[in-house]
């Protein structure tokens, strides 16, 4: 036993938890021990003969512990670690014209409960646990050491841990409200205090890329189109004509921008500001992307998120030509990859006759734990009339 270990305390849990612990799920609930820690306290993980499975970080909520990789180190010394083979990780699999992707995604890393997004040079720290909260001086500080970080900024949001909007630069120059990065070689404006996620949605950059292959010559329209992401590789693709529909007024202005840092007249093409579900498309596209937010957010909805999305695929697959191709996505875990596919094709064949082209998740640079299937969110799949 190392002197940190012996400085951890031990929490005995049900012989459940400890099996999947053992499997190596990376939260611990509640109901799965008897007395619970302080948030941000270290422990270790002890079944009712003794034996030591582990150790944790605890944390509130109905997620008590999350499970750590490895013995127990120093709280300093284990994150420096974890980032920086998060960081090689990344240098190795990230092109040299992409300077703005997922460094640390949780449970992934091996740091359950904690997200850091890069922009250029700044780390944009998510926390989902508040008991990273009380270690946040550490966090900042091993950021601090990775050799392309000069700024560190929070982006609050998660309503448990911090319940306020914004955020705040934690080290080096103030963060202004919105920074140009680059995503193979494309000119992308982001907003870390505001936009969603921490302002771009980097876990579709690869099929960013593949709509842009696909593009050439059709008429597109990107729904749930926010700042523009797909539209732009579409219409640097060679699209006939883009149409991104959205909700959001300041992010149709924002994808309009990101079309002239890309050398694209944004009025070759068309922006509407309206709900997609009162949308009525302007003819048919010979390529329709559906990328919706989630929409469910608790296991009681599982019924509704089926059916609404079997409603939404059902209402946008008629706009796509019989030449012409679907690409849905979904950003939830409740639904499982046969779920969520089930309720797109019972959507869709009630028009036509579809094929399955294919179906993908996260990108490279968003591991998820084989034991935690809950990490698994991000689907995506491209469809093609028979």
């Amino acid at each position: 036993m190392n002197d940190m270990e012996a400085l951890v305390q031990a929490v005995q849990l049900r012989q459940d938890a400890i099996r999947a612990v053992d499997r190596g799920h990376p939260w611990v609930y509640a109901d799965a021990l008897r007395d619970r820690p302080k948030p941000g306290d270290f422990v270790r993980l002890q079944d009712q003969k003794g034996a030591i499975h582990g150790w944790a970080i605890a944390d509130e909520g109905n997620i008590a512990l999350r499970v750590l990789p490895g013995p127990p180190q120093e709280v300093g010394l284990f994150l420096r670690k974890r980032l920086a083979k998060a960081d090689s990780l990344r240098t190795r699999c990230i092109g040299g014209t992409t300077n703005c992707y997922r460094l640390c995604n949780a449970a992934g890393d091996g740091l359950p409960g904690v997200v850091v997004d890069r922009y250029d040079d700044v780390a944009v720290l998510r926390l989902y646990s508040a008991g990273w909260v009380v270690h946040l001086d550490a966090l900042v500080a091993a950021l601090s050491e990775l050799p392309w970080v000069s700024r560190v900024f929070r982006r609050y949001g998660v309503t448990r841990v911090d319940g306020r909007k914004g955020g705040e630069t934690l080290m080096g120059a103030e963060v202004p409200d919105h920074l140009v990065v680059l995503e193979h070689g494309l000119r992308f404006l982001v907003r870390p205090a505001k936009g969603q996620k921490t302002g771009l949605f980097l876990d579709q950059r690869e099929h960013r890329r593949m709509v842009g292959e696909l593009a050439a010559g059709r008429r597109v329209f990107n729904l749930f189109g926010y700042n523009g992401g797909f539209s732009v590789y579409a219409a640097i693709g060679g699209a006939s004509r883009v149409e991104t529909v959205d909700f959001s007024a300041s992010a149709l202005e924002d994808a309009k921008e990101n079309f002239r840092l890309n050398g694209l007249n944004p009025d070759h093409h068309a922006f509407h500001c309206t709900d997609i579900f009162k949308w009525d498309a302007p003819g048919k596209a010979g390529l329709v992307i559906c990328d919706p937010p989630s929409l469910t957010h608790g296991k009681s909805a599982d019924g509704a998120a089926k059916h609404a999305y079997r409603k939404l695929n059902a209402r946008v697959a008629p706009w796509v030509t019989h030449d012409g191709l679907l690409a849905s996505a979904s950003c939830t875990a409740r639904l499982s990859d046969a779920e969520w596919e089930a309720a797109v094709s019972e959507g869709i064949r009630v028009e036509d006759s579809w094929a399955l082209l294919m179906r993908s998740g996260a990108p490279l640079d968003h591991p998820v734990a084989l034991a935690h299937p809950e990490g698994r969110y991000l689907k995506f799949a491209l469809f093609t009339r028979i």
